[in-house]
């Protein structure tokens, strides 16, 4: 069992953090709140600290699921940073979901302390944090890699290193590509659906056990059509994260335009008052559009 550190403790850092103590781990959190790093000891055990550099003193690994660039930044640098109290030798793990570029930056600054950083986003929601059945996407050197899989291995279904530093991140962009397209259809369809004057829940239970089929399908449909999206990813999420996309994108020559459409869709929502909706709400925008 290892010394661990976590940092970041939102609707997935908090059950992640939980699997690595139920484990056995010796866990210490961090979170920006200290009320939830309080809630979490007394739920799970464990130790808190004050700063990331205190929860990552003597740590050998330091796993973080924050918000952005910017977070990521702050919890790793400056003399509160987890990099300053990690000793060399130790894995700084990243599952937040940010850019290649900061990802780089940081492995840069990581390996002039002599601490190897792995960035390792994750997929499977809220409901794949808490079951601990999360698909890990990993760039960064194979030894580390190898060193950290273990403890990833808490909750993941799935944990495959994809390359060097920032593969984990481009693989994650494909993830959100993907999804976006797939929200928009499985809206456009139920919607059709609707309009057509066909039971979605019936047309669902054909369609899905068909080449339609998808996660999405599986497990968005019921709580569209119950228009029900105060759960999930949240579309503000979303829209940091296709932001990524569609820069990144620019920077390598790839064409989106389906997810620079989507996009724009989420902007509607958000414009609607859904910026903390889940992403399925794009059937309840195509809902609004057609009231009108």
């Amino acid at each position: 069992m290892a010394k661990v550190a976590f940092l970041g403790l939102g609707v997935m850092g908090y059950p992640m953090a939980g699997h690595l103590q139920k484990a056995g781990h010796e866990v210490t959190v961090y979170n920006r709140t200290t009320a939830k790093a309080e809630n979490w000891v007394e739920d799970h055990g464990g130790a808190m600290a004050r700063t990331p550099c205190a929860a990552a003193e003597g740590a050998e690994f330091v796993m973080s699921c924050v918000g952005n660039d910017d977070d990521l930044r702050s919890v790793c640098l400056g003399e509160d940073g987890a990099f300053a109290g990690m000793p060399g030798g130790s894995v700084f793990v990243d599952h937040t979901t940010v850019s290649a570029k900061v990802t780089w930056e940081l492995y840069a600054k990581a390996d002039d302390r002599q601490i190897s950083l792995v960035d390792a986003p994750i997929s499977g929601g809220q409901a794949g944090a808490e079951n601990g059945v999360l698909s890990v996407m990993c760039g960064g050197d194979q030894g580390a890699f190898d060193r950290a899989a273990p403890i990833i291995d808490a909750y993941a279904r799935i944990c495959r290193r994809i390359g060097e530093s920032g593969a984990g991140q481009m693989t994650k962009m494909c993830n959100q590509i993907a999804i976006a397209g797939l929200v928009q259809g499985l809206s456009e369809a139920l919607h059709f659906a609707e309009k057509a004057g066909l039971d979605g829940r019936a047309v669902v239970e054909v369609i899905s056990q068909g080449a339609a089929g998808s996660w999405q399908m599986s497990n968005r449909y019921e709580t569209m059509l119950d228009d029900h999206f105060d759960h999930g990813f949240a579309v503000d999420w979303m829209r940091k994260d296709l932001g990524i996309c569609l820069s990144t994108a620019d920077e390598v020559a790839a064409s989106l335009p389906v997810t620079a459409l989507v996009d724009q869709f989420y902007k509607d929502v958000q414009a609607m008052g859904g910026g903390r909706w889940d992403t399925s709400s794009l059937f309840k925008r195509l809902k609004s559009i057609s009231a009108d």
